[in-house]
């Protein structure tokens, strides 16, 4: 009975224990749980997570690299993480993981507490501090939406939302957000601060510098952070100064000077407060001393590149262009642990040899350093590396430029006056060696003399065996290499071939053997440099033509290619100033309308103006009259290319009456069409082929008279109507002019007629960027061009030393030097017909190179059409080819633009190319070498 009762107590007390251990749990909905669950959530997680969080963030802003030539960052983001190919983010990775952690913890565990939408918070955050800006939008939105009755929470959520947004370069949505954030900012009464900082953030990615002042003067008020409080001083000074409201920038300068900031920021501070000053008081030789006076304080040693930098940057101003090199070139010497700032010293030494000083073979080596060196996220990067890439397009323009310039100013000069200039020009001089330069400061900088060898054995080049050895290598890896600027190179550029051609002109020997020898070598220069002066009007002239080309292709690449508005604009208004009335002018009116646009609404009205009144008929007046005009003329393009493929096929088949019936109506159809004149040349000899002599010539004239300015038809139809004229009594002997007939080469007499004339070869065209409808960007901000000056580069520029590019190397091609190039046009459409585009290749050989045995091949691989040209005996033929030729590529293809790519190519390197595989592996090695 008594073992009875006690089964029962035990019974009843395990159910009692039960009972209260669920009645206990947390995952039980009650009041008692709730309170537990908000203690521990609030506590042991929200709380230490925000700690951890503002520890990290504090972290990061000590770590973190500004950029304080450009307006800093109102917040510090990492960069987007990148996939597939993973970094670690900037700071305490751990804290991170911690941070999600307890987030986590609380979503799982604590899901009755009031604190899920902050764990939610948290996670969206260290999303966003890992760079995994695509997974933070998705968690701040999630918590917008879920709780979006708690303004606090949902302002916090879409203010981070939108900061996430923008580091994805998403503007549109990141604007919608913020729309959203500006409406919700009334309905709360604190946590403003961040909100509007990410406001001032967006209204200075916008440029619309005075919106981000006043939300930044916002901001401050209130913010209770410290970094906030000198940071974004810092950056109001910044917007007050380019605005040019000194007074209030000096204030904020000077705020930011008296905090406890960071000493960087403290001394770009001081800088600033500086240039300001001295602008104010309208001095720069103060400034300097200034400048260099903080040289003298061992606390500024680490930013002794930031003060030669600044005092370069006042040579600069003061156009004494060779002190702001030898400083820009200090700066980049001091630039040890400051890549940024190496980067700027190299890119403004690129500007400077490029634009002041001519020098184009230093400038390719400073772009090729600064784009080596400055982050892929400085603002204008992707500009720097086309100009990088493209230089020798501009630099052989600008070369002309100067070259033509010289001649003129040559040729001015009275006869005597001018042989005394040529024979000072093509006197050698003495180098003269210099291995100690003084600088203001009043330190000397030695420069390394290689004409003088250390006594030291230690020293390598001391040591035979170590000389041998290196000897050695060097072979193993180069080759036979001719010790001379660039030797890496194998192939040189244009623009360094010219630099070494002109170096050599005046090239000094104080060997007294060679002194007769270079004696006769001046006066050979000098009566070769004289035949290229322009004497007579009519050169003159030409001269001119040549200036005005080369102008107006500078500026139409760099508003076509590297997008840069301001530059193309100062060209422009170069060309006009020095030649008002050119051959380019609705070109040059309709470009200068687009390229003021977002500057300067006034002088884009008075531009488009002059087109529509000087002329109402153009393409430019048409496009300004009907933006859709430009797709208009798209479509119409391709529905004349599909019926001049059509009318080929009639002429393939030699079905002439067909083609001159087609030609008829299709003019009649789309009058002035841009394949008009090569219609009318199809209908000519169709005409030859049906008709005598005397109409073929009328036909042909008919081309002359109506396409006076034609570039691909009017050279051929000339040759044409020259060989005629030379053998006019075997034509009129004919009843059909055109006897002989082969669809790629057409000839004029048949195959047993043997005479032959001599024709002249037109001068290869110029390569043009056409004008063509674009749409306005935002300028990129670069120093203004200055006329090259009216002198040849008579010295050997000074060697530079830098890194070049790192590219991908891809072996399997060889960069040797060839007896054989091509040029290639490769179309990726096997479906499309390329007979009327080897056509319109053969029309302009004939027309531009004629008597050159030019041919063009097809060859069919599996997936593409390769069309080739030759045969070209060296790299700088074929180079002048493509220059010629692609400016017509338009017109001479009969297959959409984006089907078909143009490039050279050594034989033995084509040779290899068997699939589209290598194909495109080619093309990649072609763009980086």
């Amino acid at each position: 009975m008594n073992n009875y009762a006690k089964l029962s107590t035990k019974i009843i007390l395990s159910c009692l224990s039960i009972t209260i251990f669920i009645g206990c749990s947390t995952q039980k909905d009650n009041a008692t749980n709730r309170s537990l669950q908000n203690l521990s959530a609030r506590y042991n997680y929200i709380y230490n997570s925000n700690v951890l969080l503002t520890t990290y963030q504090d972290d990061l802003s000590q770590t973190y690299k500004d950029n304080y030539d450009d307006f800093l960052a109102v917040y510090i983001a990492p960069a987007i993480s990148d996939y597939l190919n993973p970094a670690a983010p900037a700071g305490n990775v751990k804290s991170l993981d911690e941070i999600t952690q307890k987030a986590q913890t609380i979503i799982s565990e604590k899901n009755f507490s009031n604190y899920i939408d902050d764990a939610y918070i948290l996670l969206g955050k260290t999303n966003f501090y890992n760079g995994n800006y695509f997974t933070a939008v998705e968690y701040f939105d999630y918590t917008a939406k879920t709780y979006k009755s708690n303004k606090n929470v949902f302002l916090s959520a879409m203010t981070w939302k939108a900061r996430s947004l923008m580091q994805l370069n998403n503007y549109e949505k990141a604007l919608l957000t913020l729309d959203t954030v500006k409406a919700t900012l009334d309905s709360v009464n604190s946590e403003k601060a961040e909100p509007l900082a990410t406001l001032a953030q967006m209204s200075i990615y916008q440029q619309n510098y005075k919106e981000a002042i006043g939300y930044l003067e916002q901001a401050i008020k209130e913010t209770n952070k410290i970094q906030s409080r000198t940071r974004w001083p810092y950056i109001l000074a910044q917007l007050y100064e380019y605005n040019k409201e000194y007074d209030a920038s000096l204030r904020n300068y000077t705020k930011v000077e008296n905090s406890n900031a960071p000493f960087e920021m403290y001394f770009n501070a001081k800088l600033s407060k500086i240039r300001i000053n001295d602008f104010l008081n309208e001095r720069t030789s103060n400034r300097k001393q200034q400048l260099l006076k903080l040289l003298k304080d061992d606390k500024n040693f680490d930013y002794t590149d930031q003060i030669y930098y600044e005092v370069a940057e006042d040579y600069f101003v003061d156009k004494d262009y060779k002190k702001a090199e030898e400083y820009y070139k200090l700066s980049a010497q001091k630039s040890i642990t400051n890549k940024y700032q190496k980067g700027l010293s190299y890119l403004k030494l690129a500007d400077l040899n490029f634009k002041n000083l001519g020098n184009y073979v230093n400038a390719k080596l400073y772009y090729d350093s600064a784009v080596t060196t400055l982050p892929k996220n400085y603002s204008g990067y992707e500009g720097i590396l086309k100009k990088a890439e493209n230089l020798e397009y501009l630099t052989q323009r600008y070369q002309l430029i100067a070259d033509q310039d010289t001649l003129q100013l040559i040729a001015r000069l009275p006869e005597q006056a001018r042989e005394k200039k040529l024979s000072e020009l093509f006197e050698p001089k003495k180098e003269i060696n210099t291995t100690i330069k003084k600088i203001d400061n009043g330190k000397a900088v030695k420069f390394d003399d290689p004409t003088k060898t250390p006594s030291n054995d230690k020293f390598y080049f001391s040591n035979n065996n170590a000389i041998s050895r290196g000897f050695t290598d060097f072979k193993k890896r180069w080759g036979n290499r001719i010790l001379e600027d660039n030797w890496r190179q194998s192939v040189k550029s244009s623009a360094q071939v010219n630099q070494q051609n002109q170096s050599a002109v005046i090239d000094n020997s104080t060997n007294s053997t060679n002194v007769q020898a270079a004696s006769t070598d001046k006066e050979t220069r000098i009566k070769e440099y004289t035949a290229l002066l322009p004497l007579t009007a009519d050169q003159i002239v030409k001269s001119d033509q040549k200036i005005i080309d080369a102008y107006f292709e500078i500026a139409g690449f760099y508003q076509q290619v590297l997008q840069d508005e301001e530059e193309a604009v100062k060209v422009y208004e170069e060309l006009l100033a020095r030649y008002p009335q050119n051959n380019h002018l609705e070109a040059i009116y309709y470009s200068l309308y687009l390229g003021y646009a977002k500057t300067d609404q006034a002088k884009s009205e008075m531009y488009k103006n002059m087109v529509l009144a000087k002329y109402p008929n153009s393409v430019y007046a048409k496009t300004i009259l009907d933006p859709n005009f430009s797709a208009k003329q798209n479509a119409l393009d391709l529905e004349i290319n599909k019926i001049y493929n059509t009318v080929f096929d009639s002429y393939e088949k030699k079905d002439f009456p067909a083609v001159i019936t087609s030609v008829n109506e299709t003019n009649q159809r789309f009058p002035g069409n841009a394949l008009q004149a090569q219609y009318d040349y199809l209908k000519a000899i169709a005409i030859g082929r049906t008709q005598n002599v005397d109409s073929l010539l009328l036909a042909f004239n008919a081309i002359i008279s109506k396409y006076p300015n034609d570039k691909l038809i009017n050279p051929l139809v000339l040759d044409h109507i020259a060989y005629i004229n030379a053998n006019l009594p075997a034509f009129k002997a004919r009843k059909i002019a055109l006897i002989d007939f082969d669809p790629t080469e057409p000839r004029f007499i048949s195959q047993r007629e043997n005479a032959v004339v001599a024709v002249n070869k037109p001068e290869p065209a110029i390569a043009k960027v056409e004008p063509t409808v674009v749409k306005p960007v935002i300028p990129i901000a670069t120093p203004a061009v200055t006329p090259a000056q009216n002198i040849p580069v008579t010295a050997k520029s000074q060697e530079v030393k830098n890194e070049s590019i790192v590219k991908p190397v891809d072996n399997f091609f060889s960069r040797a030097e060839s007896d054989i190039y091509y040029y290639v046009i490769s179309v990726n459409d096997m479906s499309l017909s390329v007979s009327s585009s080897r056509f319109g290749i053969g029309q302009f050989n004939r027309g531009n190179y004629a008597g050159t045995g030019l041919k063009h091949q097809l060859l069919e691989l599996d997936e593409d059409q390769l069309i080739f040209v030759g045969n070209f005996t060296s790299l700088n033929e074929v180079k002048t080819y493509a220059e010629s030729i692609i400016p017509q590529l338009a017109k001479i293809m009969k297959v959409p633009a984006t089907t078909y790519k143009g490039f050279y190519i050594s034989k033995e390197n084509f040779d290899k190319i068997k699939n589209r595989e290598i194909l495109n592996r080619y093309i990649e090695f072609f763009k980086n070498n």
